[in-house]
């Protein structure tokens, strides 16, 4: 059996059943958080192949799958793939000066953490770029449908660059209302990529500002905060500036 594992990818279903030649079982995370015994079922007596959009762990869910395979006793193996944590270098960002990864998820009218802002300045503070995975909404419930159970699913949204420099932005306001100067501001060098490693992959630098107006298609969208640049990293963004007479001024406040 093959499970392809993935977020929107009913496009690329029938393109991997014609390379692999055999069927593919479509598992989004509710199927494989609530059916992990299925997948597991029959893998003591036939082979299963779990397809992996990103390196497998990029996830704990997939190492939960592990965990459960070792207890019953059914041997595995691991092929590792690139995922957004490596593939992000494409930008020229050293990976060794990344400091932790964050996600920043969909405000609502009532929900706005800022938790996430917090650890990028602790990472700027140490010097560090912080890469920001940008919030996924596939087969979500609104809070009626869940309440009822009923299996209605709101329509995908993807969190975009600039929507999720608007909620930086956001922050800083609010920061400095309460009378804090944040270490991050408007003027913070960042990068924005969209579809990293498709034929129509797309960067951009600038700053933080920048960020909240560049339009770089459709999904998927990750974006960088910068800390302390070398000078190569700073030529390298150099090649993606969306405004290069303002560029260099931006970045030297955390270059070296």
């Amino acid at each position: 059996m093959l499970y392809l594992v993935g977020l929107g990818l009913g496009d690329a279903k029938d393109i991997t059943e014609e390379f692999y030649g055999k069927e593919l079982i479509l598992a989004d995370r509710e199927t494989v958080e609530q059916e992990a015994d299925s997948i597991l079922k029959d893998a003591d007596v036939c082979d299963v192949a779990f397809l992996v959009v990103g390196d497998p762990f990029g996830a704990t869910t997939h190492s939960d799958l592990v965990l459960r395979a070792v207890q019953l006793g059914i041997p595995y193996q691991v092929i590792h793939n690139a995922s957004i944590m490596n593939a992000v270098g494409c930008c020229g960002l050293q990976l060794y000066n990344f400091g932790e990864t964050v996600s920043i998820v969909f405000w609502t009218d009532t929900w706005k953490p800022e938790s996430f802002f917090d650890k990028i300045k602790r990472n700027r503070q140490n010097g560090m770029h912080t890469l920001c995975l940008l919030d996924i909404k596939v087969k979500e419930q609104s809070l009626d449908n869940l309440m009822k159970g009923r299996k209605i699913y709101e329509p995908s949204r993807y969190m975009s660059v600039n929507q999720a420099a608007e909620q930086l932005l956001d922050i800083i306001r609010n920061r400095r209302l309460q009378g804090e100067e944040p270490e991050i501001t408007e003027n913070t060098i960042c990068v924005g990529l969209a579809r990293v490693g498709a034929p129509d992959q797309k960067i951009a630098s600038g700053t933080l500002y920048q960020m909240s107006t560049v339009e770089l298609g459709g999904p998927l969208h990750s974006m960088i905060v910068t800390g302390t640049m070398h000078p190569l990293e700073l030529e390298m963004l150099k090649l993606f500036s969306v405004d290069s007479s303002n560029f260099e001024n931006n970045a030297f406040q955390k270059t070296t």
